[in-house]
């Protein structure tokens, strides 16, 4: 932000106060405004990051930080509920009459955050940047989690997957049918079949943010550590773990903020009416602290050591919010608080290719069904996560695309007798008198379920051991920390793990993808759950536009995942955030990883960090 202040007594006499006056008019012009330094937020990560590379970033926690380093060719519309499509570095796609075809013109202007591998010049996006971006997610060194929705869904990547595969590695020089730079500013994305979902990738910055050759070439594996984006931050302080410092990019484009909200939204409306027309970003600097036990981050936004609490730790929920409203003592103080049903799903995997909870033959189908049936997740949502989630009954979130209120199957209902017949009858037997089953064939029984050490798995756990020896099946827990597990995850190590996945789009395509065989292991099928029957439907329903008849599909795919339960689906989580009166503009994206950053604003002389107070 121009100040005016210094900088005039640089300046030669006579010129000055005309020069001061057109100064002052521009700090007085909201479209004038871009990132002042002395504006700066501080928020904890429940979990630590695990890469900034963001072909190779599967959690949500990586993705929050990459969406505001990278650029990819659409977001989503800040203000609009529910999620709604916008440009972002490109032009909305035209789409061929035959639905194959996305021609998208990148916007002229537009570079890359300075790096040594640029050679000391600016470097302008092209659409070779995004062609180049996209053929990434193919390299075979890579295992990009996105690899599914790219592999046999562009044209001619089934051909270049192979090639790669046989050579172990990846030509980027060499063409690609779908995937071409028509000239400077323009590329084309063809696909091999129509797809009512593709467009939604368009948005996903693990698939669709755009990276510079030079600077992937010249970090090599270390890549992941060194994110220059086109974005509106960029990384200045990284101590793995524990704390992040992004810094409004100096070369961001010209951009002022705008948004369409839905009829009747107030709370957009008046965001739109404070805000329309600024310069973004608006802040100067995010510190990102990750602070993985609930409490220490709860009592450090109470002490305004952080000024956005995104997602009210549920242990603290019935203080913050009781009875769904804000605590009079945080009202008095000015705090903001907004709540949000979330496009997510929370659930418990089965690794299919274990020997003890995976397999399709009727006893193996019958465990998961009894540890299913034996799981009470209305206990989970009203003791450990204060209400601040609903029961879930379908593996697709309400509020996205196919999803229909009132469908219901017995499979996911707390139902011990039922529990404890299935595995007598399957022959999981107390042979011994212990008071735990045993396998069918009298071979000892014990499952081990994986989380992290926070508190509230450890609530978790204690509820899954509860139930489990309520059927008689005991079940260990084995601690690690998340980016720990993801690893193994990927690896198909974990027999079972307990899990959150949040929506990449409006679509229940987000979560029926991840049980789809081909994309087994860490292209998000981690259960590795392979069923010809469930991967015909998926494919049927890929091809088609939100329909009933899609939906219809989906909830085949339902039925069959309730019946050989890859996964035991538990919970909607219901999100409440809360800010300092500082903060200003906040509104969480329905659409969880993509950046809220670039938008909000802070009041600096009510800030404990601005004007050079010192935090309390």
């Amino acid at each position: 932000m121009i100040t005016g202040g210094n900088r005039g007594s640089l300046m030669p006499e006579g010129p000055r106060a005309a020069i001061a006056a057109t100064l002052v008019a521009l700090a007085l012009s909201p479209c004038a405004l871009a990132a002042d330094p002395a504006k700066v937020i501080r928020y904890g990560l429940e979990a630590a990051e695990t890469t900034l590379d963001p072909h190779k970033v599967s959690d949500l926690y990586s993705n929050y930080l990459i969406s505001a380093i990278f650029d990819a060719p659409l977001d989503y519309d800040y203000l609009h509920r529910p999620p709604k499509l916008r440009p972002s570095a490109t032009s909305i796609p035209v789409i061929s009459a035959d639905g194959l075809t996305y021609t998208m013109q990148v916007k002229p202007g537009i570079f890359f955050a300075d790096d040594p591998a640029f050679g000391g010049r600016k470097r302008e996006l092209t659409a070779e940047d995004f062609v180049y971006s996209f053929k990434r997610i193919l390299d075979p060194k890579l295992s990009s989690p996105m690899l599914g929705e790219m592999e046999g869904v562009v044209a001619g990547t089934d051909e270049a997957l192979a090639r790669a595969r046989k050579d172990n590695r990846l030509d980027y020089d060499r063409p690609i049918e779908g995937l071409t730079a028509l000239d400077r500013y323009t590329f084309q994305v063809k696909l091999s079949k129509p797809s009512g979902t593709f467009i939604f990738n368009l948005a996903d910055c693990r698939f669709a943010c755009v990276v510079a050759r030079e600077v992937v070439e010249k970090h090599g594996n270390d890549i992941g550590a060194h994110p220059v984006g086109t974005g509106p931050y960029r990384l200045t302080f990284w101590k793995r773990s524990s704390k992040l410092v992004l810094e409004a990019n100096p070369g961001f484009r010209e951009e002022f903020f705008t948004g369409t909200p839905a009829p009747g939204d107030t709370e957009a409306e008046a965001i739109l009416a404070a805000m329309q027309g600024r310069r973004l970003p608006q802040v100067g600097k995010f510190e990102v602290y990750i602070v993985e036990e609930s409490q220490p981050r709860w009592l450090a936004f109470l002490n305004e050591d952080l000024d956005v609490m995104y997602r009210v730790p549920e242990d603290f929920a019935t203080m913050a919010v009781p009875l769904g409203k804000l605590n009079a003592n945080l009202a008095r103080r000015g705090v903001g608080m907004a709540r949000v049903p979330a496009l997510d799903l929370t659930f418990a995997y089965f690794n299919m290719d274990d020997p003890v909870v995976g397999g399709y033959t009727p006893e193996k189908v019958a465990l998961r069904r009894a540890i299913s049936l034996g799981y009470n997740t209305a206990d989970e949502v009203a003791i450990v996560r204060k209400n601040q989630a609903i029961v879930a009954h379908t593996p697709y979130s309400p509020g996205v695309a196919g999803y229909v209120a009132g469908f219901r199957s017995s499979a996911t209902a707390y139902d011990v007798p039922r529990a404890r017949a299935l595995l007598d009858l399957f022959g999981y037997l107390d042979r011994n008198g212990d008071g735990y089953r045993e396998l069918p064939d009298g071979a000892p029984l014990s499952i081990e379920n994986n989380s992290t050490p926070n508190a509230r798995d450890i609530q978790l756990d204690e509820l899954w051991k509860r139930c489990m020896d309520e059927i008689g099946i005991r079940m260990t827990f084995r601690k690690s920390r998340f980016p720990d597990l993801l690893k193994e995850s990927d690896a198909g190590k974990l027999q079972m793990w307990r899990l959150g996945g949040a929506a990449a789009a409006p679509d229940a395509d987000t979560w029926l993808t991840t049980l789809y065989g081909p994309n087994e292991g860490f292209k998000s099928n981690r259960s590795r759950f392979k069923l010809a029957a469930y991967d015909r439907l998926y494919e049927q329903a890929k091809v088609m536009q939100d329909s009933p008849e899609r939906t219809r599909l989906y909830q085949e795919m339902a039925r069959l995942i309730f019946a050989y339960m890859p996964i035991k689906v538990n919970t909607h989580r219901i999100h409440t955030d809360l800010w300092h009166p500082w903060v200003k503009g906040f509104r969480r994206p329905l659409v969880d990883g993509n950046s809220w950053w670039k938008y909000v604003d802070v009041d600096v002389a009510a800030s404990p960090v601005g004007g050079g107070k010192s935090p309390r």
